[in-house]
């Protein structure tokens, strides 16, 4: 085994891939760039070196600041978790050349699936079911374009280097086909350097289902099970589950074998996931491999009790497989969320900021290594990259944390996985966090009736309109600012000259009668007014016109009131004037208004079109004098290695364009105006 090893990546898989190692003993070297000098990742290894610029391609990508590092620190192998270098060939090639381990497949593996089009090839050779499509070199667009008619509409464009749900496109109709090539093309060169794609058939309702597969150099090969990650966004997995809801021995077999044939066609070695489409009839067809460890194994660790990773650095090491095909076992059911800093009310744009709260709920430890099974442990597991007070930077992947619970079955699953994200407390970004309570919840998640468009189906269950704040969210803040109140009051007291005197005291005291007052806050464009009365005996609360008897305690962050005759409880966390109360699963924000700080404030804005967030701007739609209506696509910018449309919020006439081509924009810049 290994002594030292050095980790070529960042976040929560740098952090996850250190754990094992630690575990096993084996010293490990973080790399950083400039934006993640004092990252949770670097913390948590044994020696870090500094490889670079903020940019991926300025640190994380360079293959040469990375093999010197490993030389440097006397690294005997690289571990390139998943994205990143993870699946490049040149990389795995420059360390076989330095003489430094790969922890992964032969570079001949990677080069063989690297290409989606290459790899349709060599599983059509080995029997393995592919969907109908054109997968070859001749990239020309006519000539493309008559491929997409030849096999019917809907087709799905794939960046044949991609990954990761970029450079993909749903094409519906013929006329559609040309445009959506271009955008393809462009997010694919931009993400991967190369915008070669394929051309597939599109199934419609179809269950994404993939296999994790494991080969030694011994010529040994299994496969540990599968996962369901049928439901997507925007191409790219938002829930993970294990196994498969509906799986038949007899599938799971025939997509094993199929998985394992794959492998063994290119001589693969280490962990690798075999990506199939499913009909809902049973049929399935291969997609692509990747030659990694996927963002959802912990789903397959928690139904196995293994350490996959730990399997990969004894693969790497030269050793056999810790266990043979009949020797694996799946036990219970687990699920994976991928909590993100993403406003899903905008098309899941990500969200930039310091995480000022970040309280996820608290993780039962799932013993890896057991095998799991009978006595294991009721599990809730956090991965994560990032710690309260880090940054979510514009530089890369916008994930917080990946929250994995297992149960005995599904049901049990759900309902920890519902409670987990009910407990988690996130302040300083936009999160997703909502939105999976409600996927999670929703009828067709929870009933299993599972396909990669579940959610764009589902729009009007999932992406509810803004329902009223409760009198009981609003009463919980109303508590959080007096508490504020009244530590800022008895530090004035502490400082008055008259300790004694009850005028100093910011509690509302009032020699004869009630005190009464209006505290208000703004939830989006929506005033909130509560008016507090207050007597010797007792205090009450008017909130929609409804007077409540009204008390509250707290104790840290813990918030726990009594409005009439109910009781309840939740967090609030104040972030500079903004409350944000976390209560019965839900969250709410709510914005102090204190009269005093936002007299004078004006309305503002009209005319103008700002940054949803900070980016690239690579395609300008409209020019100067160009009358547009509504939804209008504007310009096109590129952010995370995606592309955004910036489309026309009503109609008018564009008086002038702020940005150009190739300029980098800041979240909030103004990019054009309209004429008043």
């Amino acid at each position: 085994m290994f002594d030292k090893i050095l980790i070529a990546n960042r976040g929560e898989i740098a952090c996850r891939v250190a754990a094992t190692a630690a575990r096993l003993g084996i010293r490990t070297v973080a790399v950083y760039s400039d934006a993640d000098a004092q990252a949770k990742h670097v913390a948590v290894c044994d020696e870090a070196v500094h490889v670079g610029g903020a940019a991926a391609r300025e640190s994380y990508l360079r293959i040469d600041a990375i093999i010197d590092a490993a030389r440097a620190t006397g690294a005997q192998a690289i571990h390139p978790g998943y994205g990143f270098l993870s699946e490049n060939e040149a990389f795995a090639a420059a360390c076989h050349e330095a003489g430094i381990v790969f922890i992964g497949p032969p570079v001949g593996a990677i080069h063989a699936m690297g290409s989606k089009s290459a790899a349709k090839t060599l599983m059509e050779g080995a029997a393995v079911p592919l969907v109908p499509g054109y997968h070859g070199e001749n990239q020309d667009t006519a000539f493309l374009h008559e491929r997409a008619d030849e096999i019917g509409y809907p087709v799905l464009l794939k960046a044949s280097a991609g990954g990761g749900g970029k450079g993909m496109r749903v094409v519906e109709r013929s006329e559609e086909f040309r445009a959506a090539l271009a955008s393809c093309q462009r997010e694919a060169a931009s993400s991967f350097g190369d915008e070669r794609v394929l051309v597939e058939k599109y199934l419609t309702r179809p269950r994404h289902i993939e296999i994790q597969v494991f080969a030694d150099t011994h010529g040994n090969c299994v496969y540990l099970f599968e996962r369901d990650c049928s439901v997507q966004r925007r191409h790219q997995k938002v829930l993970e589950e294990a196994p498969a809801p509906g799986m038949t021995d007899a599938r799971r077999q025939a997509m094993g074998e199929a998985a394992c044939n794959a492998a063994r066609a290119v001589g693969y070695v280490g962990a690798g996931t075999v990506e199939f489409i499913a009909n809902q009839d049973g049929s399935f067809y291969f997609m692509e491999m990747n030659t990694r460890l996927q963002v959802e194994h912990p789903v397959t660790e928690m139904i196995t009790g293994l350490d996959l990773v730990e399997w990969q650095l004894r693969v790497a090491a030269g050793e056999v497989l810790p266990r043979a095909q009949d020797e694996l076992r799946i036990h219970g059911h687990a699920l994976e969320a991928r909590i993100y800093a993403e406003n899903p009310d905008n098309n899941f744009l990500p969200s930039t900021g310091t995480l000022s709260t970040l309280r996820p709920p608290a993780a039962v430890q799932f013993e890896l290594g057991n095998g799991g099974g009978a006595g294991a442990p009721a599990a809730v597991r956090i991965d994560s990259g990032v710690r309260e007070g880090d940054t979510i930077s514009p530089f890369y992947d916008p994930m917080i944390a990946k929250l994995i619970v297992w149960g005995q079955d599904r049901d049990e699953a759900l309902a920890r996985m519902r409670r987990a994200l009910g407990q988690y407390r996130v302040v300083g970004v936009q999160t997703n966090i909502a939105f999976l309570g409600r996927l999670v919840a929703s009828e067709p998640f929870s009933g299993a009736d599972l396909d990669t468009g579940l959610i764009e189906r589902h729009r009007d269950t999932l992406f509810p309109a803004a329902a009223p704040v409760p009198a009981t969210t609003l009463a919980l803040a109303v508590a959080a600012q007096l508490s504020r109140e009244t530590v800022v009051g008895r530090r004035k007291y502490q400082d008055s000259i008259d300790h004694h005197s009850p005028w100093q005291l910011a509690t509302g005291w009032r020699l004869n009668g009630d005190y009464r007052r209006t505290l208000s806050f703004d939830h989006g464009e929506t005033r909130l007014d509560a008016v507090l009365t207050s007597g010797a005996q007792a205090s009450t609360l008017t909130v929609d016109g409804q007077t409540y008897p009204y008390r509250y305690t707290h104790d840290g962050g813990v918030y726990r009131v009594t409005l009439g005759e109910r009781r309840v409880q939740g967090h609030v966390d104040f972030e500079h004037e903004t409350a944000h109360v976390f209560a019965d699963g839900q969250s709410w924000t709510l914005r102090w208004h204190d009269p005093l700080a936002q007299a004078g404030t004006q309305e503002g804005g009209e005319g103008r079109l700002t940054a949803p967030m900070p980016g690239k701007v690579i395609a300008v739609l409209a020019q100067p004098g160009a009358k547009v209506e509504k939804g209008a696509p504007l310009l096109v910018m590129e952010a995370m290695k995606m592309e955004h449309t910036i489309s026309a919020p009503a109609d008018g006439e564009i008086e002038e364009v702020l940005y150009a081509v190739g300029d980098q924009v800041p979240e909030g810049a103004q990019l054009l105006a309209f004429k008043r």
